[in-house]
Parts: C-alpha cells; sequence; structure tokens
C-alpha cells in the first residue's frame, strides 16, 4: 500500500510543480507522467478523472497547507492589523525562494480555467474563501463587525494577490511590502 501513495504523492507533486511552471493547459499527462516515474496505470487509478481531478486535489492540498502557513501568521500577533501584516511578511519572504515553493498556484489555475471547468473554478473558490475567512475571523477578534471583518478580508486577499502578481512579474518584492505598509491605513476606523 505504501508504494501507491508514494506514486499518488509524487504525480500530485510533479503535476503542481508543472502547472505552476507552465501553467495548466500546457502540462499534458505523458509529461506528468513520465516526470513523476510513475507508472501510467497509477495515474488513471488514483485519478480516473485525469488532469481536471488531478488539479482539484493538488488545489486542494496547496489550500490546506497555505491555510495553515496563514493561520500560523494570524496567531503571531494578538493585534489583528500586526497579524495580517505578518501574513504580508511571511509572503515576502517566501518570496525570495519562489523556485522551492511547493503546491499550485491557484490564482493561476483559477484564471486560466475558470470557463472551461466548473467543479476546479468552484475549487478554487472555496480556497479564496477559506483564506477570506481566516482573516475575517482574525479582524472580528480584533473588535470589527462580521460585516466589515468579510468586506475587508475580500479586499486583504485580492491585495494579496495583485501584489503578488505584480512581485513575481518585477522579480521584486517591493509590491507586497507596499501593501504590507497600507494595512494599518486600510483597517483603521
Amino acid at each position: 500500500m505504501k508504494k501507491q501513495s508514494d506514486a499518488k504523492e509524487r504525480i500530485l507533486e510533479t503535476a503542481s510543480r508543472l502547472f505552476q511552471k507552465q501553467g495548466y493547459h500546457a502540462t499534458g499527462l505523458n509529461q506528468i507522467i513520465k516526470e513523476s516515474g510513475a507508472p501510467k496505470g497509477s495515474l488513471y487509478y488514483y485519478f480516473p478523472n485525469g488532469k481536471e481531478q488531478l488539479a482539484i486535489e493538488a488545489v486542494q492540498i496547496t489550500e490546506e497547507e497555505i491555510s495553515a502557513q496563514l493561520q500560523h501568521s494570524l496567531n503571531s500577533h494578538s493585534d489583528h492589523v500586526k497579524a495580517i501584516q505578518a501574513v504580508f511578511q511571511y509572503i515576502e519572504d517566501q518570496f525570495q525562494h519562489l523556485d522551492e515553493i511547493k503546491g499550485v498556484p491557484i490564482g493561476l489555475i483559477a484564471m486560466e480555467t475558470w470557463s472551461v471547468s466548473e467543479e476546479l473554478r468552484l475549487t478554487c473558490q472555496y480556497a479564496f474563501e477559506g483564506w477570506q475567512a481566516l482573516f475575517s475571523n482574525k479582524l472580528q477578534s480584533g473588535g470589527i463587525s462580521k460585516d466589515r471583518a468579510d468586506d475587508f478580508a475580500v479586499t486583504i486577499s485580492s491585495l494579496i494577490e495583485g501584489a503578488l502578481t505584480v512581485s513575481v512579474t518585477s522579480k521584486d518584492p517591493k509590491p507586497l511590502t507596499i501593501a504590507k505598509r497600507q494595512i494599518p491605513l486600510l483597517l483603521r476606523d
């Protein structure tokens, strides 16, 4: 049984890496099989619905890992403003090691597949909503009303995605730094 779970994990890791480097549409199943070293039958055994199912599971795993990282950053400060800034700082620190980041870029997958896979679109949506719930909960613990916290959570999530995209495009973490500095202004009463 261990060999089978190892094969599934290798397939997921390979697919995530290739989705990150090439995108969803440019990544083929034959390439995933070849680079993972897993037997072709393993891919269809673990992912009978093919690449879409593989991407969905990769997004779910990435969402869980990022949620744990976000929760850790949010728990690092009792002050909700500093906690949100800690999230930006964590992402900024990770930016220095982009080649080592594992997981599938959910924003990229969402943009690339929203019109061709409703199930994958929904999986990405649930990931973003889960992260926004973490932000909202932290903001509510800081005395912000639920409605305002929910609105701020969407804004923070969007700010992260945008700043990360601009940072990657410019190969410079400065947009993340600037966004982090704006959090106190955004969240002040």
